[in-house]
């Protein structure tokens, strides 16, 4: 089953976990649907939006245990980019993981995306 992933400041994951359900970041609050990238998205994704960034986690979800409110659409150049219309509750989450910054201000990437 195809993982995708979604890039969370730690803080607002502890959050999410401590309420028992992810409402977004402020970007996914203001656009109505929790962002998240494929693998062959992630990359880009972490480099346009959170360069520099540091207290990141990654956290990778199973598209299948979302059910209807998970719909692909087209987002940068075309591309299809999972949506999350509704709360993601932390207990769909196969794992979470750090997300640690590089000398020169990009991410580590797990090996295995």
């Amino acid at each position: 089953m195809p993982l995708i992933y979604k890039i969370c400041p730690a803080a607002l994951w502890r959050e999410a976990e401590e309420k028992g359900r992810f409402e977004g970041a402020p970007v996914d609050l203001a656009d109505g649907y929790i962002h998240f990238s494929t693998g062959t998205q992630l990359a880009e994704t972490a480099a346009k939006h959170f360069a520099g960034q540091d207290g990141l986690l990654l956290i990778a979800i199973e598209d299948s245990r979302l059910g209807t409110t998970l719909r692909y659409e087209p987002s940068r150049g075309g591309a299809l980019f999972p949506h999350l219309y509704g709360s993601l509750d932390p207990k769909a989450v196969r794992w979470v993981m750090p997300l640690p910054l590089k000398s020169d201000g990009s991410h580590a990437l797990p090996a295995e995306i």
